[in-house]
């Protein structure tokens, strides 16, 4: 994920260089932490912080040695994450980057959180699961099954599925559930999208599944699947399609929360931030492999077609 990578190291670098108009104390420097739930071999910018390789029994031991370092704030990658953080710790200031938080629990409410959980929430609208399922009937107009895989460890992505099976009707379209809470996981759902003859797979995004995008695009291009993918690291990757908020415009975002609580702001204080940037992502090459024709309505909704 070298382009969040990339703009994660500019958060850290906060430390040594605010990007504020507020001062800070004239040559003070800040230890900022950096929580994430993959590994560092997932983030070619090389990232010196914390990493729990995709284990969630690793973060309070992480979240302990972030803490004797006595760090100025933590900034959480995911919702495992910054539940970890939240059970270890109510008075260090957390900036969060995480599905849900109000419905999560993370905060009071996006307005005022109330507490020291701050940051960007990557929550849509009730209906903007449809948008996966809409991009799928116009993609692949004879598409009947359509395989959903998620991470059940993430309640966010409960309500997601939700959506989807209440929208799905509307677009001629029945949905199969398909749980992965590890690597061999991901094997079986493959298995069983070829085995059921799904015409295509919409994988939800979640730290687990993004420290596995490699191999689920690997699956996916093996079994000659269509697979829509909710950030556009996967496509980048060798996916088909991607829709969903830009995790780029997110961390930079997420950048001038670090500097305004460097420089004294508190977490209660500054309102969650919803998604203002979505992106549709088309990869032309993979769909070329697949043998698809991406209908132009589709074509001149794209954001960026990669060749």
């Amino acid at each position: 994920m070298r382009r969040i990578g990339l703009v994660v190291v500019l958060v850290l670098s906060l430390c040594a260089a605010p990007i504020g108009a507020q001062p800070q104390q004239s040559g003070k420097v800040h230890r900022v932490g950096y929580l994430g739930y993959d590994s560092p071999g997932s983030d070619p910018s090389g990232i010196a912080g914390r990493f729990a390789e995709g284990r969630p029994d690793r973060l309070p031991g992480l979240i302990t040695e972030l803490t004797n370092l006595k760090v100025g704030l933590l900034i959480t990658q995911g919702t495992a994450v910054t539940a970890a953080a939240q059970r270890a710790t109510t008075t260090m200031p957390i900036v969060a980057v995480s599905a849900d938080p109000l419905g999560l629990g993370f905060v009071e409410s996006l307005a005022h959180p109330g507490g020291n959980i701050t940051g960007l929430s990557l929550a849509q609208g009730e209906d903007f699961s449809g948008k996966w399922l809409e991009l799928i009937r116009d993609s692949l107009p004879k598409a009947s099954r359509v395989g959903i895989i998620w991470n059940p460890a993430n309640r966010s992505l409960a309500d997601s599925l939700r959506q989807m099976e209440r929208l799905a009707p509307r677009f001629g379209l029945q949905l199969s559930s398909l749980t992965v809470r590890n690597a061999l996981d991901i094997d079986t759902a493959f298995a069983a999208v070829s085995r059921a003859r799904i015409a295509a797979v919409i994988v939800q995004t979640d730290p687990f599944v993004v420290s596995q995008k490699t191999h689920l695009v690997d699956l996916a291009t093996a079994g000659h699947i269509p697979t829509f993918y909710g950030i556009r690291e996967f496509v980048d990757a060798g996916g088909l399609m991607s829709y969903g908020p830009s995790l780029f415009d997110t961390w930079r975002r997420a950048a001038t929360y670090v500097d305004r609580l460097l420089n004294g702001s508190k977490p209660a204080d500054l309102p969650v931030e919803q998604p203002k940037k979505f992106e549709l992502v088309v990869n032309l090459k993979t769909a070329k492999a697949l043998g698809l024709t991406i209908p132009q309505s589709v074509m001149v909704r794209a954001d960026e077609i990669i060749q």
